[in-house]
């Protein structure tokens, strides 16, 4: 049985989910390759519950987690609305080429939509075609404002503390 929800982030089960499936991915080469730190591990559900625009999704098959979205809310001013960036979009290896991608994203669409958010955004690796197709059939595109400026490209720049 499959089910997709808003996860509880009080529940214990939904929190072992989530740090689970986020170092599953942290571990893929699509998500790093190397394992969170115990930091991360320690209290990453207990920030998320601190930042009430922050929404997990978790996709559960037969009991066993399966899938998650996280997304976190911004904002457009260009639309002067919220938009809702689906951050960290995980199917675990065993449940992949199931649709799971598909209705993990039609769940957050669901709820971009009762926030009166203008778009989603996320962000794909260039190399990650697979997830690029599901993203694709999901109504997903590169961003561009002019074609003659080119497409929006995703930099960071990381901090020292």
């Amino acid at each position: 049985m499959e089910e997709i929800l808003i996860a509880d982030l009080a529940l214990q089960a939904h929190a072992a989910a989530i740090v689970q499936l986020l170092n599953e991915y942290a571990k893929d080469e699509m998500g790093g390759g190397e394992e969170l730190t115990a930091f991360v591990k320690s209290n990453l559900v207990v920030e998320l519950r601190q930042r009430p625009s922050a929404h997990v999704l978790l996709a559960f098959i037969d009991g066993i987690p399966a899938g998650m979205a996280i997304c976190l809310e911004g904002f457009s001013t260009f639309s002067c609305k919220p938009l809702l960036n689906v951050h960290d979009m995980i199917v675990a290896s065993q449940y992949r080429r199931r649709g799971l991608s598909k209705r993990l994203l039609a769940k957050a669409e669901d709820i971009a939509l009762r926030l009166d958010c203008c778009k989603l955004t996320l962000e794909v690796l260039e190399g990650n075609v697979v997830a690029q197709a599901s993203y694709k059939a999901s109504g997903f595109a590169g961003y561009e404002l002019d074609p003659k400026m080119g497409k929006a490209m995703f930099w960071q720049k990381k901090l020292i503390q």
